[in-house]
């Protein structure tokens, strides 16, 4: 098992709907004591509502923060850190699987979250996407993470990246955290 991370602070950042118990997000909370970005309504997020509560997580903590997101929660990180006065606080991201909100497909369960944000993140970030994620396809999440200016990590035939995909721990992708971690104080 990894150790937890060192000198940061780790928010999580679920989609929507949340994470559930068995969603790797939620087994890192409990293996490392990451805290969740809590929202007021994880069935109709609002991308106001849902920066103000990130805006308010990132202002609460007292060293760099890393920022671990999960489908929604990437549109989410890359939202805020295009409005934020704050977003120097965070030192990198974790972006996994983030959703096309713009195909005709997703457009209408999430109204609100077009257009994706398309500029470059002010933070050192990694886009890990699945070649069979129904939600966004390959081509999709690489422009997007080429886009923000992300690395980028391709996982075959992991779906969504989520419970259904049935990675438990996921312990190569808590390695993926570390190493991007270790480079941002590599300077």
């Amino acid at each position: 098992m990894n150790a937890p991370v060192q000198d940061v602070a780790v928010l999580i950042l679920p989609g929507w709907q949340g994470s559930d118990a068995q969603h790797w997000q939620s087994r890192w909370e409990a293996l490392y004591g990451y805290q969740r970005v809590q929202q007021h309504d994880w069935q109709h997020p609002r991308s106001g509502d849902w920066q103000v509560q990130l805006e308010e997580a990132v202002l609460r903590q007292t060293l760099p923060v890393v920022l671990v997101a999960h489908s929604l929660g990437c549109l989410l990180a890359a939202r805020w850190a295009g409005h934020s006065r704050h977003a120097a606080r965070v030192r990198a991201a974790l972006l996994v699987a983030p959703p096309d909100t713009e195909t005709i497909e997703n457009r209408h369960l999430l109204p609100g979250w077009q257009p994706i944000p398309r500029a470059a993140l002010p933070f050192a970030s990694l886009v890990v996407a699945s070649n069979d994620d129904p939600y966004c396809s390959l081509a999709r999440a690489r422009a997007i993470a080429s886009d923000w200016g992300s690395q980028w990590q391709e996982l075959p035939t992991c779906g969504h990246i989520n419970s259904a995909s049935g990675l438990g721990d996921w312990a190569a992708g808590h390695a993926l955290l570390q190493g991007l971690i270790a480079r941002t104080t590599e300077h």
